[in-house]
């Protein structure tokens, strides 16, 4: 990869000012603790309904771990003390770009994580952010190539960062120096919220007139309509096929831009004419296990993190395992062992390993 190709370059998005973690905050996540165990969680409520968080709470205490929600509206002092907070506050922080009450909720959050820094975050919010920013997303997974050389053959699309929009001429060369190949996928810079899953496909040159800045250009690369989504909590991960968009001929073509939501092609239940393959196509290997784990501990290092999602496609001609995004606490949906996983992982930044066998949630 070469480097972080980008056009146009205005200031990162100020969500971007609590920084990369640090080494201090990546040991943080991951420090011991030895006092009891109490979880405070914040997420959606979309979200939280998704994930059952009530199930989880009952399932936790049935091991002695005391799980509760938390308002963001009233002061954290009063219901706390928190061992460990869950949470995922990705809309928050996307909306204090331009809503005051969102920036007060997300102040008032960094106020009391400060003052009790014995308080672990799964995860911390300067590590959660950066994969916010596809910008700088996209500069990790660059990375993944040379950082684990020689451990295994991995490879990561060519992309080319558009911060604004520029004449047709200058991105259209700027997509040939950068050696992006048609067709490219097309995805926006914030990677949350319902326009994050709005993308399209862009087939030729004089296609590049549909993109709307800021955006991120990508070498699509056929992977036969297969995406391995791999969740990761705590030391543990898990691989869950799902669909995904059908192989197009390489190279430029006339074909009209197509737009389409990444959530209706790619979620278990999805059903598109974008996924269904015009041609015959053997069954393509699925990624190693040896291959994604190294690929699950380096992302592990270089993000800080402990709950995220890494989708991962298989080229067709050369089966080489190709990695395209990464996610910030998915839904794991697929992964039944999604409650005890993450128990397990609170029970040892507890310290509490008398309980780290917890078996399965029914």
């Amino acid at each position: 990869m070469r480097g972080s190709p980008r056009l146009g370059q205005p200031p990162l998005l100020s969500l971007m000012t609590l920084g990369p973690p640090t080494a201090d905050t990546r040991t943080h996540s991951h420090t011991r603790l030895m006092s009891g165990r109490r979880v405070g969680f914040y997420l959606s409520d979309k979200k939280r309904r998704r994930m059952n968080m009530d199930a989880f709470a009952d399932f936790c205490a049935g091991h002695g771990v005391e799980v509760v929600e938390i308002d963001l509206t009233q002061p954290l002092a009063a219901q706390g003390p928190f061992d460990i907070i869950v949470h995922k506050l990705s809309d928050i922080i996307v909306e204090a770009e331009h809503d005051s009450q969102s920036q007060q909720l997300l102040t008032n959050f960094q106020s009391y994580v400060s003052a009790h820094p014995s308080t672990v975050l799964l995860d911390p919010l300067p590590a959660m952010t950066q994969l916010l920013d596809r910008f700088a997303s996209y500069q990790i997974m660059s990375k993944l190539h040379n950082s684990l050389q020689g451990e295994l053959q991995l490879f990561v699309p060519p992309y080319l960062e558009i911060h604004s929009a520029s004449d047709l001429p200058s991105i259209q060369q700027a997509v040939m120096t950068h050696g992006l190949s048609f067709p490219l996928i097309c995805k926006t810079r914030v990677a949350h919220g319902s326009l994050s899953h709005e993308m399209s496909l862009i087939f030729s040159a004089g296609s590049l007139a549909d993109i709307h800045p800021p955006c991120v250009l990508q070498s699509f690369v056929n992977h036969g309509a297969v995406l391995h989504k791999v969740f990761v909590v705590g030391d543990r991960h898990f691989c869950v096929e799902r669909p995904s968009l059908k192989n197009f001929p390489p190279g430029p073509c006339d074909r009209e831009t197509i737009f389409f939501n990444s959530h209706q092609v790619s979620k278990p239940e999805s059903s598109s004419d974008l996924t269904a393959l015009d041609e015959q196509m053997p069954c393509l290997p699925p990624p190693s296990s040896e291959a994604v784990a190294a690929l699950v501990n380096e992302l592990r290092v270089q993000l800080g993190m402990v709950l995220f999602g890494v989708d991962v496609i298989i080229n067709i001609h050369t089966h080489t395992l190709t990695v395209i995004d990464i996610n910030i606490f998915p839904g794991y949906e697929g992964v039944p062992q999604f409650y005890s996983s993450l128990l397990s992982h609170i029970q040892f930044l507890s310290g509490d390993m008398t309980l780290s066998a917890v078996g399965t949630e029914g």
